[in-house]
């Protein structure tokens, strides 16, 4: 079978000329989120993280982990761009 590649507007095209046929359409896929990874952490330090959880009225100790976690990845993510503008600006000097 000889498969021509498509360009995305080619696709488009193709898709939205099949919009209101819904004999062109297969069934429609159900995915579903799987669970979150597990991550260890030393016992001490859950109870500490608890102990400051409670301190921030969070309603509970994952939610708060999660939610400083998500605020250093965030800070490590503008530093890493920062830094990373700085040495290519260095670069094109």
């Amino acid at each position: 079978m000889n498969k021509k590649n498509l360009t995305e507007e080619e696709i488009d095209e193709v898709v939205i000329a099949q919009i209101e046929d819904n004999s062109a359409w297969e069934t429609p896929i159900h995915v579903h989120k799987s669970r979150s990874d597990s991550l260890s952490i030393p016992v001490e330090l859950i109870a500490r993280a608890a102990f400051l959880a409670k301190l921030h009225k969070e309603t509970g100790v994952e939610e708060w982990l999660t939610r400083i976690i998500r605020e250093r990845v965030e800070l490590e993510e503008t530093a890493f761009d920062k830094a990373k503008r700085e040495m290519t600006a260095n670069i094109s000097e």
